[in-house]
């Protein structure tokens, strides 16, 4: 669980009774999602079956971006080799290595035992080619730039689930049998943990780069504090920051090629709607001094599947002592805003819920790395300083393209609040603010009426478009064997009713829960 100070691993037991956790890849960095009533749907488990909306998510992509950090130390990761000793990859920033090369892999004999067997087996094929044949890359060795490997290799991993149909079937399977389902049932899995990540990073002078480590391992975000978060998509040092302070696709242009306004939009009335949770774990370092890279974020799944839906409910956590909130204070004369950073977990956390996973769990967590500000005060209060001036940063920019008029009125809010300190009057603390992000003022809203009707409408827009194609066909008489082959006629009849059918009143009525459609 991270590094020590001589940069080796902190090692620690897991319980005689553990079995890890295996999970099917769902989505990666390109998803559709859906948001539905949950009272349209049967057949849901026990943690759904309370939810007043449900939200589910697709994969839109065969092959996952990746950037296999870890894989520099063989036989670590196991996933990454596997994949790469494979053919027909795509890969990126990985060093072209030659027989002579192999031969020297092979020949030190200490390192080579490290790796997993598909490596093993690559590597002394290469050792055993003719010279002069061909190249191969390890995973293990990144391109060499300016002298010392890239901190940004990369490669296109098939997706999990498509490569591995068998554990995809077990899983739903096990679900359906757990649920007690029938054979022609559908086996709903919709979200029901919202777990992101945040890249976190101690302050590098000479590369002009500001601290941004006040986080211990886990964070609870209300959601005014999470849509901080979500709007500024801040990271600190990374190889792939091109964005406005930013980190994601959603906050580059090439990726996006809408604005991020609509995608806040839609994700907060997501998070309205189905009553998620945010809980934000940190990768790279937890405070300056402690170095953990993804071993939090790996983690967390194991952690996760051990705790019950109650057990995972913030009231229980925040009633119970599980959960501490990051308080404001001064500091030299100035205000530290350390409130935007939520809520952090506790020692009792990390006993109760870690002990699930090891055998001392006191120790996997030090005091220092359950509350960073012990680390370095003054590195603490930069760093929360930093946080504050990316948000001002970030939300002006907002207001300089004018898409601060397309925000729905709580996201306008807390932008204002990001940009200029206030709102009406009002600060991030005020009930007039933190009123606004509930489920019962949403339903209540014109705003959210609006994204209804604006679905309503272009639902029947286009099931009219979709008639007057279909009659475009049907009327020229040279296309009548292409009308009776497809049925066209049939179509048409079918287009019509859909087309009536989301005019009426009744269909408004059935989109509440849904996130209906930004209104342009």
């Amino acid at each position: 669980m991270g590094f020590r100070d001589d940069g080796s691993w902190r090692v620690f037991g897991l319980r005689e009774d553990f079995h890890p956790a295996a999970k099917v890849q769902m989505e990666d960095d390109i998803s559709a999602s859906v948001v539905v009533p949950a009272k349209d749907l049967n057949g849901l488990g026990a943690a759904q079956s309370t939810a007043e909306s449900l939200k589910f998510v697709s994969n839109c992509e065969t092959r996952l971006f990746q950037r296999p950090d870890d894989a520099i130390h063989p036989g670590y990761d196991k996933q990454t080799e596997l994949d790469m000793s494979k053919p027909g990859n795509f890969i990126s920033n990985f060093e072209p290595l030659t027989r002579q090369d192999a031969k020297a892999l092979v020949d030190d004999a200490i390192n080579f035992v490290k790796w997993t067997a598909p490596v093993k087996n690559l590597i002394s094929q290469a050792a055993a080619a003719p010279d002069g044949i061909s190249y191969f890359v390890s995973p293990a060795h990144p391109r060499i730039v300016d002298g010392k490997p890239t901190k940004n290799p990369r490669y296109l991993q098939m997706r999990p689930d498509l490569d591995d149909p068998r554990s995809v079937h077990l899983a739903t399977m096990a679900t359906r049998l757990h649920r007690r389902l029938g054979v022609d049932a559908p086996v709903h899995t919709p979200v029901d943990a919202v777990v992101p990540g945040r890249r976190n990073n101690p302050p590098d002078e000479a590369a002009g780069i500001r601290a941004l480590a006040v986080f211990n391992p886990i964070h609870y975000f209300e959601l005014p504090e999470l849509f901080l978060e979500y709007i500024s998509s801040m990271t600190g040092k990374s190889p792939s920051t091109t964005g406005a302070g930013s980190e994601g696709a959603m906050t580059k242009g090439p990726f996006n090629c809408l604005p991020a306004v609509y995608d806040l939009n839609a994700a907060l009335v997501s998070m309205l709607l189905t009553g998620h949770a945010a809980f934000v774990s940190a990768a790279g370092c937890v405070g300056p001094k402690m170095r953990v890279d993804h071993d939090v974020s790996l983690l967390i799944p194991e952690v996760w599947c051990r705790m019950s839906p109650a057990e995972r409910d913030p009231k229980f956590l925040i009633e119970n002592g599980y959960l501490e909130k990051c308080l404001d204070f001064e500091h030299n004369g100035q205000p530290v805003l350390a409130s935007r950073l939520g809520y952090r977990i506790t020692r009792k956390f990390a006993r109760n819920f870690f002990g699930r996973v090891f055998n001392h769990p006191h120790v996997v967590f030090t005091d220092e790395m359950l509350r960073p500000e012990n680390q370095d005060l003054p590195i603490f209060v930069d760093g929360v300083a930093n946080i504050c001036a990316t948000h001002q940063r970030v939300a002006q920019s907002y207001f300089d393209d004018g898409t601060i008029a397309e925000a729905c009125p709580p996201l306008a809010a807390l932008l204002h609040i990001m940009a200029y300190g206030q709102w009406e009057g009002h600060g991030l603390d005020a009930p007039e603010v933190r009123d606004m992000f509930t489920r019962e003022v949403l339903l209540q809203s014109d705003w959210y009426q609006a994204r209804l009707q604006s679905k309503q409408d272009w639902d029947a827009m286009m099931w009219g478009r979709h008639a007057v194609s279909l009659r475009h066909v049907i009327e020229n008489p040279a296309n009548a064997d292409v009308t009776e082959r497809l049925q066209l006629e049939t179509r048409l009849k079918q287009a019509e009713a859909e087309q009536a059918r989301v005019k009426t009143p009744a269909y408004l009525e059935a989109l509440i829960g849904t996130i209906g459609r930004q209104p342009v």
